[in-house]
């Protein structure tokens, strides 16, 4: 049973474990708020708050478990959070990993001193192969947020905000499971009743939001996301609980939004986050919480992106935010025109970084074209002046 006392144990057995990490001002995030600061838990150890939860839980095993060791599933920051844990401890912790798993994650995993076992299909046969190891081995299954012990060390991450900003009205948090915002409710509800605690999902998988409004657990049938860490289709019995009597509500955010938040972080505070851990930001960002003067924490919950997906976010980021425009102009194909268009755009400031010129049949006029660019922009208004100069001057946009 999750209690006050254990998140404060908690925080005592972890002070040699994960470290406490800072809460930085972020004053451009959204200027409509009295202060935003973010909670970098993308700087804990193994880049996520995984190992505060696996941790505590670890920590309370009897001398037979410790002996046996233990197992867990999964494909990201709970693998790596139980494997340094686990080796703190000085205890065996076996990985099941789908053999799908990128291989920075896998080799991740493996540093921090876990055995990986790689398991054909996807996750979900990762995890039957962990739980018929564990019934084989005799293993403790280490489950990634349906656990009081687990959820009462992703706990101590509410301690450490109270203690480190007095004046706090909303906390915002990611969603996956549930976990770590169970743990941050619970604490702050009952130490700080007054702060607002709101939860963040990715619209491809609201699993907890659509559970929590309906007041029922709910599977959902796929979910789809760049915010893999939180891209969980069913919420487990203690985190729903938890989510539906402590916090405030949980809203969600599109792909797009995630991708400014990555974006916005790296520009202000270089600060890589992975998808999960930016939804708290997208929200704040974009005014889906009622925190006009409000002293706001978004936690950040994760660093762990892949950089083979980092450019293809900060592309999207770039995009959504106006810095840049793909533009298609219909020109009549004679001398003078790719001129014309690059003097209106040098012009109005804009930067030119690709062009594609293509004859077109599909065009009004069979001497027509198709002149492709992207340009680097400031904003959405600065695309609309270009844009509006464009057509004064005649030019069709497609």
């Amino acid at each position: 049973m999750l209690t006050l006392d254990k998140v404060y144990q908690a925080a005592f057995v972890l002070k040699d474990v994960i470290r406490e990490t800072a809460l930085t001002p972020s004053p451009k995030l959204n200027p409509t708020c009295k202060n935003v600061y973010l909670k970098t838990e993308n700087l804990q150890l193994t880049g996520s708050f995984k190992v505060r939860g696996a941790g505590y839980m670890i920590s309370q095993l009897s001398a037979e478990e410790k002996a046996k060791g233990v197992i867990a599933c999964s494909a990201g920051n709970h693998a790596q959070g139980v494997a340094l844990a686990a080796a703190k401890y000085g205890i065996r912790s076996v990985i099941c990993l789908p053999e799908g798993a990128p291989i920075s994650k896998v080799e991740a995993t493996k540093s921090y001193g876990a055995e990986v076992v790689m398991v054909k299909g996807v996750y979900d046969d990762a995890y039957k192969h962990a739980l018929k190891l564990r019934d084989e081995m005799g293993y403790t299954f280490v489950h990634p947020f349906n656990d009081d012990d687990v959820i009462a060390g992703q706990g101590t991450v509410g301690l450490e905000l109270l203690n480190q900003c007095a004046s706090l009205d909303a906390v915002v948090v990611p969603v996956g499971g549930g976990g770590l915002i169970s743990g941050i409710a619970f604490v702050i509800k009952h130490l700080a009743p007054h702060i607002k605690v709101y939860g963040v999902q990715a619209a491809g998988a609201p699993s907890m939001a659509n559970s929590v409004r309906d007041g029922k657990i709910e599977r959902l049938p796929s979910v789809s996301t760049i915010a893999d860490g939180i891209a969980v289709k069913e919420p487990g019995d203690n985190t729903f609980a938890l989510c539906s009597k402590y916090v405030d509500e949980i809203v969600t955010v599109t792909e797009d939004e995630i991708s400014t938040a990555i974006l916005a972080l790296v520009e202000q505070h270089k600060m890589i986050a992975e998808g999960a851990g930016a939804v708290s930001v997208a929200a704040v960002m974009f005014d889906k919480l009622p925190l006009k003067d409000k002293n706001v924490a978004c936690v950040i919950s994760g660093g762990n992106i892949d950089v083979t997906i980092l450019s293809r976010v900060m592309e999207r980021g770039l995009l959504k935010s106006g810095r840049t425009c793909n533009l298609c102009i219909e020109l009549m194909d004679k001398p003078g025109q790719l001129r014309d268009v690059s003097e209106i755009i040098a012009e109005l400031g804009g930067n030119v970084i690709s062009v594609h010129h293509e004859r077109a049949s599909e065009t009004k006029d069979i001497n027509g074209c198709f002149l492709r660019l992207v340009l680097e922009t400031r904003n959405y208004e600065h695309i609309e002046h270009i844009t509006d100069a464009l057509k004064r001057a005649g030019f069709r946009l497609v």
